[in-house]
């Protein structure tokens, strides 16, 4: 799920950057910086804009500045129970690796209807009901979480695609 965050970092600045555009310099780096980045709960999707950004402060000894910055940010959380739209990235006998935006997900055997198998036969391996649903690298298949796994700046969860109106999407 989406939110929007009020968020602070603290930005170093080398002296050859001091003058009169060094707010615009502060908020680049910052976007530079934290876009993209998972924070461990969250993904920082973008930084809209930054509301506070306070004086330099001079580190000692090697002369950087250091701003602390007020910004706000659309966030990607993502929890137990929601349905996501993914793309299958790898097949293995175990299940499959999908990935949506920054969040890698594993969908095991057991957590596939009971009528799909895998097929090492096929070319590329591949998971199928020899009927309509093919799940193999490239497939576009929506998945529900079961659960979650944080890093320090990864995320990872574990997938079902038992239920209604999950699974392969038909194009």
């Amino acid at each position: 799920m989406f939110f929007l965050h009020n968020l602070e970092h603290t930005v170093t600045l080398h002296p050859s950057y001091f003058g009169r555009n060094m707010h615009e310099l502060v908020t680049a780096k910052l976007v530079k910086d934290m876009e993209g980045v998972c924070m461990g709960d969250y993904f920082i999707i973008a930084i809209m804009d930054t509301f506070d950004v306070s004086e330099g402060r001079i580190l000692p000894g090697n002369g950087l500045a250091e701003f602390t910055v007020g910004y706000r940010a659309v966030v990607w959380r993502p929890f137990k129970g929601e349905v996501v739209d993914c793309v299958v990235v790898s097949v293995n006998p175990h299940g499959f690796f999908c990935q949506t935006g920054p969040l890698r997900l594993f969908v095991s055997t057991s957590m596939m209807p009971e009528e799909i198998h895998y097929d090492a036969n096929a070319s590329p391996p591949q998971f199928t009901n020899n009927a309509d649903m093919v799940i193999e690298p490239n497939t576009h298949i929506r998945v529900k979480l079961v659960n979650m796994r944080t890093e320090v700046g990864e995320m990872w969860a574990i997938g079902t695609i038992n239920g209604d109106f999950l699974g392969c999407l038909q194009a």
